[in-house]
Order: structure tokens, then C-alpha cells, then sequence
């Protein structure tokens, strides 16, 4: 490790303790120690406000015409005690890094530069007590497929008005596809959406347009001009701002900028629209990040659905081997149109509601591609295919990038040429209040980032991390953990001649593969130069096989038997071990979840938790109906579960949790050098930690608040629990047995040392009164093996200590190992059973059976 600077490379100030470096491709704290920062999105249910989740329409239109909703409660109650349970839950799983989604509608809702002030004030009180239970947070202005109104999440009501468009005619077009109105809005079934549907919007007429405004208005609709303004700039200034009103209020409240809140996303999952799009009469054949699920319309059919003709459209299926079409469907709007009426805004251009003047070259009522030459309303033809391939001419050149020289043209790079600036746009602004921000830098999905001038306000001045999102995207979108799988990262970037190529069959050929792309996306970062990489989302749906895992299926046999989702989670999380010991938060962690409407937004349901999967008791022979957070009133359920935590961290730590023991595992937190290998087996419990060790690694204490730093691993108690915390057939004691042991001493190789004091962000809400996750003795059953050192047990913390080699010594890697001493915990989700494949020929294609 590089010695760790005194000063912040970005502002030149002294660095505290609490201070985060981004430096030799790691977190790094103000020691010198590697930080492996691992947690959750809190939360998915930050989407919508509290009482308007995506499937009701009651009230849906009208209270976003007259200024929507505001976003309090979100993403916890901070009123009625269970902020405190949800936080305490995550800690106890071990998680120490939070993604904590914000939408531009929670900022912005009421129109354009009204800001929701209460809100952000309720985001700063949610923040601090992130920051009471140890957790680092990094803010996501979080979208999908643009807005709530257009079936995703993200910016407010105002901007499609802006835009010229009318919201209410997108289902009728099929310009978007909404949760509420779905299948139609005179016949809603909103339980039927398909799976991962939602995400098709990507590849329909609304989010095409708007992306393609939001980045990229100034070249390709010039006559869009608002309130004097192309709406690119219109659009951007208002979000960037939003964002950067929330930022001042975080620095305001004084106690947060690093402590706690250390960094910013620019957008999640940002959408190039019809930037770069080769020909508008076709969808590309080539395998992208947009799913083909139903029906796909070209963008000329888009343009003429959005003008209310009716079109023949290609329609897909997406089935066990991907997609395939499926034959064509006729999509009819009946004359409706996505573009406002002119009657929405007086004759002189102003909007009555919302207050901007549109420029008289912007006609509503007509599409603006029309408006700009790109299509014929008349015959409905599309005259220039290639209007979004090219860069228009003359071009301003971008970062370096020249004009084009008489009679060439420039082909549109969308990162380079429109994710980039607006990129530098957004940190100048965000770093204006947080000046030592680390800046996660997310271009589109599984797009590799661009290079970025290192200094300059608008540079990554030494403080950056890398946040791509990486899915197993066959199970989440077939909700069905198969014995086959495909290197989905490799076929997007061209790796194979043939997709039959990519196919991996077997479990361990599985789990390689997702290494290896996890491996990749690490590797991307080097492009930006030595920064650490985090995974922003990743995780696993938990409605597999028609919500089998919820008794919905064969009488209910399975209920509560998450060995599937186990599995695939595990092979997920284990892509982020091994050598590539990577950063992650998981999507998603929702208070809020439930088994009827997942995590409250377009039937996603990847919750690693939720309120229909707690058992407050066990049923009698005499009362077959388990009470739950319906059945209880707010009170007594919380309070029933927080007599759980003190009674028993491990019944406090599994109840309500979907596949705990794949996504509770343990690593380390902090490192003495490097993790260069970390190796997890979910079913012996078997953990396995390597470091390399160099000269350069040797500490700076006085750099921390902390006597006798080492390194630390998380030790779960999930799967490494005393028995005397385990259900009594296990253990034969009580879970509540008053614990009389004495602390443990410490364990050194190969003689004895003293036990050090630890200041490990601790459980510190007193009301709890429990500390059992880092200062009660006996919550594990382990055996610890060193190579070399001393080691020693503080609650769920394994502390260890080694010996750093001097200038010119050799480098040196050290090995930890942990196992139960009684062998792994059995429960529902532990038999992980082999497919019938594996079991054929468990020797014949270990590794390398990729085709079949």
C-alpha cells in the first residue's frame, strides 16, 4: 500500500480519521488499511412515496398534475421504532456500507426549483443514524427508465409535461408499459405484470426520447428551446441542482460529510436513448443491455405509435434459452397521442401550472423527431435512418475530441461524447458542498467508463471509485435458478463469434464464470486509473418458481425453503471473493416488502428481507395462523421483535431473512496489506483469507482513533452461532439462558498475547440494550488457523495481527482459516443439491463444460 497521504489529494486539507483514501485500487482508512465496504441499497422502496407504490392507481395522475407526493417515511420510519431494528439487523449481518437511492421527484416534485426542504431535512435525520450504527453511505440520485410516470422512478411529474408529452396516452401507445395501468387502464390487473417487463421501457418511444434529451438535446433537437434554454440544458440544470440542494443540506447539518456520507453516484443506470442508433427502421441484432420481452416495436413504428397509428409490431418471448420471437401483435392506440395538446399552454407559450414560456418553433401536439426533419407525418416515413449515428456538423469538440474535417463525420460515442460532460457538470456542482467526495462513476450498464481528466473541479482529483452493476441477469429475469447459465458480459462486449459460445453449464461452471465477469468489471476501472470497485447493485429475485418459497405452489411444501435463491446468491456474492475481493451493496434491503407485491415497485421482489417472511410464534395444533406485521399493530410487532434481539441475535438475525447465509458471510473488513484471495464455502462453513503483505503496508496509527490496529473479519453469527443461541434440539440450552461465561482469551500463534481493545462502530442505540455483535462473549463456536501471528475474537469480529516485512524484505502472504467447531448449522436452505447434470458427470466438466 502506498504510504496514505496526510493531506486529501482533492482539497489539500489535513485528513482525519474517519477519512476514506481511494488509493492503490482500494479503499484505504487513514491507517493504511484495505477497506472492503460491503452492504445494501437502502432501499428499493425509496422508488415511490410511502403510500403510492407502483401498483395502485387511485390518485396516481391527479396528485402528480397538482405538484405529486412528498417522499417522508422513506426509505425508514423514523417514528415508530423500527429504523432502529432494520439498521441494527443490517449491522448484525455485517454490512458496513449503505447505497442510499434519492429521486429527483422526492427533491423537486412540486414544480421546477421548488424544492421539498422537509424532505431532505427527514434524509439528514435518516443519515445520522446511519451514521449511530457505523454505516458509510454513498448517495444515489436513483432512475429507472426515467420516472414513476413512465413506469419506472426517478424524475418528477413536471419534466414529461416539459418535454411535451402527455403521460396519459403512453400505455395506449406503448411508449411506456405502467405498473398501475397494466395491462390497460380501464382493465387493471397490475399483479400480472410480467417479470422484469418494466425494463423493456428502455427500448419504447418515452424513454428513447427523453434520455436522448436529457444528454444529448443540444445536438439532435435544437428547436427545443424552453424558458430560452435548450431542454437539454433546461432538464440538466434542474437536476443537477435538485441534487446539488440536497448536498448543501447534508454539509449544513454539519456531523456527516465523511463520518458518514462519503460519496455521490451521478445517475443510476444512465440510458443513451437513440444516441448512436444505426438505422431507425430496425432494432439492433446485435445482444445489448435492453431486454426483448413482449412487444418491440422499431423506432419508425414508435414514431407513428406516438402520433396514435397503428402498427404490426414484433413480439418476443424470454424464456429458459433467452430471448426468441414470438411472432408479431398489432398495437392500436386509437388516434391517442403522447404529445400535449397545444391547449395545455396559452398562446404565447407559458404553462399555467408550471410557469415556463416555450419557444414558438417547439409545436405541441407533434412529435419532435417530426419537428426535426427525422420523419415524414405525412407518409409516415422515416427520412433520415441515420439522424442519431452521427455527430451533427459542425461540432464543438469535447474533451479533446476534434470537429470532424470537411466531408467526414463523426460516429456518436454516448460515453465519451454525452455521459461524460454531464458527468463533470455533476461533480463540479456536488463538490461545490462536499468538496472530498468520492465520486462513483456509473456510465450505461456494462459499459466500461471513459477516461477522466484527473484534476480540475470537474476532474476525479484522487477521489473515485468505479460502481458498475452486475446481475445474473437469466435468473433474474426467468425467476428460476437453472443448471445452465451464459457469460452475459462477454457476449454484450463481443467476446464470442456465436452466443452458444458463452453457455456454462453446472453449477461450478457457473460460479466461474461470474468471477471472471465480475473480474472484468474490476479491470474496467483501471481506465480510470488505481481506484477501488464497487459493485453498485447486485443480488437475486426471491420470487422464483412462481413464489414457491411462499407456499404459493404444491400445497405449500416449500415455504420459507430458500435453497434456491441461497444458491444463486451465493454464486453471485462468491464472484465478488476469490481473487477479485470486491466491493458491493445488494439490491435490495425494503422494510416494506411483502409476499404479495415484492419490493412495491413493478413486482421486483429481491428484498434480502421482508415483513411476511417474520414468524412471531410458532402455530399451535389448535391455532394454525402464525401472527405477523398485519395481524400485530405497529407497537406490538416491533416490539415483539425487538424483544427477539435481546433475547437471541440469532433469532433476531434470521427471522424474516431470504437466503441469510449467502449474502451474511464472512470477509474482511479491514486489511493489514492486501486480500489477495478470499474463499467461502456456504456449505462446511469453511473460510479461507490470504493476504499479501509488503513493506510499504506497515501502518501510520496515529492516523485512527484506535489502539493496536489489525486486521479485522466479519464473522457471522449465522453460520458460525454458539449452540447455546440455537433452537434447543440443537444446543439443549435456551436462547435466552442468562449467559455466565467468561470472555475468551486470546488465541495467538504459536504462543499466547493480550486481548487489544477494539473501537469497531458498535450497536450504540441504548434502548436496544444488546451489544451482543461485537462485546458479548460466546456468540461463535470457531476454530481459528493462522500461519502466522495472533489472533482474537470480539463478538462477530475476529481481530488479527502479523508482522509487516521491513524495507527491502521480501513481500509475504499469510493465511487465516475459520470452521464451526460442530460443523455448519443445518437449516431449510442448506441442502444445495446438484442438478441431475452435475450429478451425471461431477468430474467429466468441473471447470471447462461450456457448450453444450
Amino acid at each position: 500500500m502506498p504510504t496514505v497521504p496526510s493531506i486529501s489529494p482533492a482539497t489539500g486539507n489535513p485528513t482525519t480519521s474517519t477519512f476514506i483514501h481511494t488509493l492503490d485500487c482500494n479503499f484505504v482508512d487513514n491507517a493504511g488499511r484495505t477497506l472492503l465496504l460491503r452492504g445494501v441499497n437502502l432501499s428499493g422502496s425509496s422508488k415511490t412515496p410511502v403510500d403510492q407504490p407502483s401498483y395502485i392507481l387511485d390518485n396516481f395522475w391527479e396528485a402528480a398534475e397538482n405538484g405529486g407526493k412528498n417522499f417522508i417515511g422513506r426509505p425508514l420510519d423514523l417514528d415508530d421504532g423500527s429504523a432502529d431494528v432494520h439498521l441494527a439487523r443490517l449491522r448484525g449481518w455485517g454490512f458496513n456500507m449503505l447505497r442510499f437511492p434519492i429521486t429527483w421527484e422526492a427533491l423537486e416534485h412540486e414544480g421546477p426549483g421548488v424544492y421539498d426542504y422537509e424532505f431532505m431535512d427527514y434524509t439528514v435525520r435518516v443519515l445520522r443514524k446511519c451514521k449511530e450504527y457505523g454505516f458509510k453511505v454513498y448517495i444515489d440520485p436513483h432512475q429507472d427508465t426515467w420516472s414513476r410516470f413512465s413506469g419506472g422512478s426517478g424524475a418528477p411529474f413536471w419534466t414529461l409535461a416539459a418535454c411535451g408529452i402527455n403521460p396519459r396516452n403512453l400505455t395506449s401507445t406503448q411508449a411506456a408499459i405502467i405498473h398501475s395501468e397494466y395491462p390497460a387502464p380501464y382493465a387493471t390487473n397490475p399483479a400480472s405484470l410480467p417479470a422484469m417487463v418494466w425494463s423493456t421501457n428502455y427500448g419504447r418511444l418515452f424513454s428513447q426520447t427523453l434520455f436522448t434529451l436529457f444528454f444529448a438535446g443540444r445536438d439532435f433537437s435544437p428547436k427545443c428551446i424552453i424558458d430560452g434554454k435548450n431542454i437539454q440544458d433546461y432538464l440538466q440544470e434542474h437536476y443537477i441542482e435538485a441534487m446539488g440542494q440536497m448536498a448543501d443540506r447534508i454539509r449544513d447539518a454539519g456531523d456527516l460529510m465523511e463520518e458518514c456520507v462519503i460519496g455521490w453516484d451521478s445517475m443510476n443506470e444512465p440510458f443513451e436513448g437513440f444516441c448512436s442508433w444505426e438505422d431507425l427502421n430496425a432494432n439492433p441484432t446485435k445482444q445489448g443491455s435492453t431486454l426483448k420481452k413482449g412487444s418491440a416495436p422499431t423506432p419508425a413504428q414508435s414514431f407513428r405509435l406516438g402520433m396514435g397509428v397503428a402498427q404490426t409490431v414484433e413480439n418476443w418471448n424470454f424464456g429458459t434459452f433467452g430471448p426468441s420471437k414470438n411472432g408479431t401483435i398489432i398495437i392500436d392506440p386509437k388516434g391517442d397521442k403522447i404529445w400535449a395538446d397545444p391547449s395545455v399552454e396559452d398562446v404565447n407559450g407559458v404553462h399555467p401550472k408550471w410557469g415556463w414560456k416555450r419557444d414558438p418553433a417547439w409545436k405541441l401536439g407533434t412529435c419532435v423527431w417530426a419537428q426535426h426533419g427525422v420523419w415524414d407525418l405525412e407518409t409516415c416515413n422515416v427520412l433520415r435512418p441515420d439522424y442519431f449515428r452521427y455527430l451533427p456538423k459542425p461540432h464543438k469538440p469535447i474533451n479533446g475530441y476534434a470537429s470532424p474535417a470537411e466531408g467526414e463525420s463523426t460516429i456518436v460515442e454516448f460515453v465519451e461524447h454525452y455521459w461524460r460532460p454531464h458527468w463533470q457538470l455533476f461533480a463540479k456542482r456536488i463538490r461545490a458542498s462536499h468538496p472530498e467526495a468520492i465520486m462513483f462513476i456509473q456510465p450505461p450498464v456494462f459499459a466500461p467508463p471513459p477516461t477522466i481528466e484527473e484534476t480540475g473541479a470537474d476532474g476525479l482529483n484522487g477521489r473515485c471509485a468505479f460502481a458498475g452493476h452486475y446481475y445474473d441477469g437469466l435468473t433474474l429475469i426467468t425467476r428460476h435458478w437453472n443448471w445452465f447459465n451464459a457469460d452475459a458480459l462477454g457476449v454484450i462486449r463481443g467476446k464470442y463469434s456465436t452466443p452458444i459460445q458463452a453457455v456454462k453449464i453446472g453449477e461450478r461452471a457457473i460460479r466461474k464464470s461470474l468471477q471472471e465477469q465480475l473480474g472484468i468489471l474490476k479491470s474496467d476501472t483501471l481506465t480510470l486509473g488505481p481506484y477501488p470497485t464497487i459493485i453498485g447493485e447486485i443480488g437475486t429475485p426471491f420470487d422464483m418458481d412462481d413464489k414457491r418459497s411462499y407456499g404459493w405452489t404444491d400445497d405449500g411444501k416449500y415455504r420459507g425453503d430458500y435453497s434456491r435463491q441461497e444458491r444463486a446468491l451465493d454464486a453471485s456474492l462468491n464472484g465478488a471473493d476469490g481473487t477479485n475481493a470486491i466491493n458491493y451493496t445488494i439490491w435490495s434491503y425494503c422494510p416494506d416488502s411483502s409476499h404479495q407485491w415484492g419490493d412495491g415497485w413493478n413486482m421486483e421482489d429481491l428484498s434480502l428481507w421482508s415483513q411476511d417472511d417474520i414468524v412471531f410464534r410458532q402455530p399451535t395444533a389448535a391455532d394454525s395462523s402464525a401472527l405477523s406485521l398485519t395481524t400485530l399493530g405497529p407497537s406490538e410487532a416491533w416490539s415483539e421483535i425487538m424483544s427477539r434481539w435481546k433475547e437471541n441475535p440469532f433469532d433476531f438475525l434470521t427471522d424474516g431473512a431470504r437466503a441469510v447465509k449467502a449474502f451474511s458471510r464472512p470477509w474482511p473488513t479491514k486489511v493489514v496489506g492486501k486480500p489477495s484471495n478470499i474463499q467461502f464455502d456456504i456449505g462446511s462453513t469453511s473460510f479461507k483469507l490470504t493476504v499479501l503483505v509488503r513493506s510499504q503496508d506497515k501502518l501510520n496509527e496515529d492516523g485512527i482513533e484506535e489502539k493496536d490496529p489489525a486486521t479485522e473479519i466479519y464473522v457471522p453469527l449465522v453460520h458460525y452461532a454458539h449452540p447455546r443461541l440455537l433452537p434447543s434440539q440443537e444446543s439443549g440450552l435456551s436462547g435466552t439462558e442468562e449467559d455466565t461465561l467468561d470472555d475468551r482469551e486470546a488465541q495467538v500463534a504459536p504462543t499466547p498475547s493480550e486481548v487489544s481493545t477494539s473501537t469497531t462502530p458498535t450497536l450504540t442505540n441504548a434502548t436496544l440494550g444488546w451489544y451482543g455483535l461485537t462485546e458479548q462473549p460466546d456468540v461463535l463456536d470457531i476454530e481459528v488457523t493462522v500461519s502466522t501471528g495472533r489472533w482474537s475474537i470480539h463478538g462477530q469480529t475476529v481481530k488479527w495481527w502479523y508482522e509487516v516485512p521491513q524495507s527491502g524484505e521480501v513481500d509475504r502472504e499469510y493465511t487465516l482459516e475459520i470452521r464451526r467447531k460442530e460443523g455448519a448449522i443445518k437449516t431449510k436452505d442448506s441442502a444445495i443439491c446438484e442438478s441431475w447434470f452435475e450429478q451425471f458427470c461431477p468430474d467429466l466438466c468441473p471447470e471447462a463444460c461450456c457448450v453444450m
